[in-house]
């Protein structure tokens, strides 16, 4: 941890809500004028989507598990390395894993491929990262050190396959069977190097829905709306956030448990930007008071920085 270059993490497998944290934090940091060097994990995924193909038939005729989840699928001691570079001196060596067609024409590559390593330019006042591993721990490979603050996002697990089954089928034309195999490659990593990623957060956000998705491979299951579920928002490691004051904040919220706030799926992005705001501003004064930043440029830009292709100005 370093108060002088902080680092805040949101962990969590894609589709579990993490693109709505992100959106609250660009909010939080343009009103604070925050520029955060953007992290995403994919961009530290070991192979190209080709390669991780061709690794994981390796692997299962092998009976080896393989998969992103897992630190084999993932150079996790590169991001450790980033996280501490940044944390001592405020910058360190990024890539990017190219998703879309959009993506991969700015840069002249094939989807699925990764870019160059490249350094982190320009100052900042904090580095955001959004990937599965940013309190990971493998062997002597601990990334949980490094966050000033951590923040775990994840759905209850049917609901988390129901998303990934939409998205695999809708956006990248898989098959139910073969997203059904996926899902079950990837369970002995998630249970053994995701799950556990929970308890060392201080804050997580867990969507829970109240209809039934008891069956998400069903053809005629349908998403929960925002209407229909609930957020559990969970304060870990001695967080004591001012109960009183957020449940006059956030209208139909209540407490489970005395660390435990539950609001309606609807009041998400707002209840992200009323508990994280003070958090990430104290971060922030305090960064730039050991820097020394006495006044920010009108010029400089605000928001993430390093979004593929995003200046770094």
């Amino acid at each position: 941890m370093s108060a002088e270059f902080p680092i805040i993490a949101l962990t969590g497998s894609s589709g579990a809500g993490s693109s709505t944290i992100t959106r609250a934090f660009e909010h939080i940091f343009w009103r604070d004028r925050v520029k955060a060097a953007y992290i995403q994990g994919s961009g530290f995924h070991r192979y190209s989507r080709t390669e991780m193909e061709q690794e994981i038939a390796r692997a299962c005729a092998e009976d080896r598990i393989l998969s992103h989840y897992g630190p084999e699928g993932n150079c996790l001691d590169k991001l450790e390395t980033l996280f501490f570079q940044y944390s001592a001196v405020g910058t360190g060596m990024r890539r990017y894993y190219l998703h879309t067609d959009e993506q991969a024409r700015k840069w002249g590559q094939e989807v699925g491929t990764l870019t160059l390593w490249d350094k982190i330019e320009g100052k900042t006042d904090l580095l955001l990262y959004r990937g599965l591993h940013g309190a990971a721990i493998d062997g002597d490979v601990d990334i949980s050190q490094y966050p000033d603050l951590l923040i775990g996002i994840v759905p209850i697990v049917n609901l988390e396959w129901m998303r990934k089954i939409k998205r695999d089928i809708t956006l990248r034309g898989y098959s139910v069977d073969e997203v059904r195999h996926s899902i079950q490659c990837r369970m002995h990593d998630y249970v053994n190097h995701i799950t556990p990623q929970f308890s060392r957060t201080h804050i997580n956000f867990q969507m829970v829905s109240t209809v039934d998705t008891s069956d998400p491979f069903a053809k005629d299951s349908i998403m929960p709306t925002e209407d229909e579920s609930f957020i559990v928002i969970s304060f870990q490691r001695g967080m004591r956030p001012d109960f009183i004051e957020l449940l006059s904040l956030l209208p139909n919220s209540f407490m489970s448990r005395r660390d435990t706030l539950v609001v309606p799926g609807s009041a998400l992005l707002h209840a992200i930007e009323i508990i994280l705001m003070p958090l990430v501003h104290d971060l922030v004064v305090k960064g730039r008071e050991l820097r020394k930043v006495k006044k920010i440029p009108k010029k400089r830009k605000a928001g993430l920085h390093g979004v593929l292709r995003q200046s770094d100005g």
